[in-house]
């Protein structure tokens, strides 16, 4: 039997979701019951990821209804959001081999694996396509309807086909700078540079709609929210631009220089500043609505609160309307978890690839 099946085997005998009223011995709560009950907050479920004990935990994402868990030997997993019931468990890549992405268009989880682009779906065990790229991507794809868009080697963008992927057109920056970062709508794809370029093309490449220029580099990746889009820049802000115009909305001065993506939700943009902690940032002026000097990543927002993971692995809650904090729970054990902008859930893991879903009691 293959790995795969087996490992499919095993989580339908043992180690399906668990609920926080039946607690299996072998499968203990890494996280208190006892110290979420005081912060209102209660645990959803538990499962653990099926992977070897040589192997660890490196990614823990969202895409749509689902969770994914990626191991360090390239062994991903994919469970229900709502119950951590199991869908597919499966080898995506040799271990070692660099795993580019991941996306999700419809059904279909697309990313980059080696020199392959791959599309899964992700309602079933199935391979959707697997093609050998005749170059090397340096960033994560993205995909519309029509096309795929695929950096070389930061200098051009190869338009593939998406039903046969066969290469239609390239792309490439006119002042020779290195493409960071590509995002794409159905009518359009947006390139961002190290030189601060953020280009709009429409999406068969033919005709470019608008040019937009910061000051530094452009963070990868810029962030799509509907006809917004959110990045940062090396030149030390936090930008808001419109999709269809390239017209700037507002820029929100971080004072150093920025190394990672915003986080958007439906009201607010955190960013991560170094040495600054986490800014919560008003989405629709730009004004600084609070920052946490030890806040390190958003975990989920509810109702105007604010689930905030620190450096030292303490989740505090932060009322954005006042603020200010509320409550705090230490997470000692998590390594690894999840950014969540749709929901309230949080999906925190352990180093030994146990994975809990917490919510708010209220």
């Amino acid at each position: 039997m293959s790995r795969c099946r087996l490992v499919l085997a095993v989580w339908i005998l043992g180690f399906c979701a668990v609920s926080s009223a039946t607690e299996d011995r072998n499968l203990q709560w890494f996280v208190s019951a006892e110290a979420l009950a005081d912060n209102n907050l209660e645990r959803v479920w538990q499962n653990r990821l099926a992977v070897r004990k040589t192997e660890k935990l490196e990614r823990l994402f969202i895409l749509g209804n689902r969770i994914y868990g990626l191991s360090d030997s390239n062994y991903i997993v994919s469970m229900n959001r709502e119950t951590g019931a199991p869908i597919f468990s499966r080898p995506i890549a040799e271990a070692g081999l660099p795993v580019l992405g991941f996306g999700l268009y419809e059904k279909d989880v697309f990313f980059i694996a080696g020199n392959r682009l791959i599309e899964i779906n992700s309602e079933l065990d199935t391979e959707h396509s697997s093609r050998r790229l005749e170059f090397n991507a340096t960033c994560p794809a993205a995909r519309n309807k029509s096309y795929f868009y695929i950096v070389e080697g930061g200098k051009h963008v190869h338009v593939l086909r998406a039903t046969d992927k066969v290469r239609i057109f390239t792309v490439g920056i006119e002042n020779n700078s290195m493409i960071t970062s590509v995002v794409a709508g159905e009518d359009f794809f947006v390139l961002g540079t190290d030189a601060g370029n953020i280009v709009s093309y429409e999406a068969d490449g033919m005709k470019q709609l608008w040019r937009f220029k910061a000051d530094g580099s452009i963070v990868e990746p810029i962030v799509k929210d509907g006809k917004w889009l959110f990045f940062a820049g090396k030149d030390t802000n936090v930008y808001k631009i419109n999709v269809v115009t390239g017209r700037l909305v507002w820029k929100y001065p971080a004072g150093v220089m920025l190394d990672e993506q915003p986080r958007v939700t439906q009201e607010i943009v955190y960013q991560h500043i170094r040495n600054k902690g986490l800014a919560a940032i008003n989405k629709k002026n730009g004004k600084l609505l609070w920052q946490l000097d030890e806040g390190t990543d958003l975990l989920a927002e509810e109702n105007g609160m604010a689930y905030v993971i620190t450096k030292a692995g303490t989740l505090i809650v932060m009322d954005n309307k006042k603020a200010r904090q509320v409550r705090s729970v230490n997470l000692e054990g998590v390594s690894k978890y999840a950014v969540n902008v749709t929901d309230s859930r949080i999906y925190i893991a352990s180093e030994d690839g146990r994975i809990v879903c917490l919510k708010s009691k209220e």
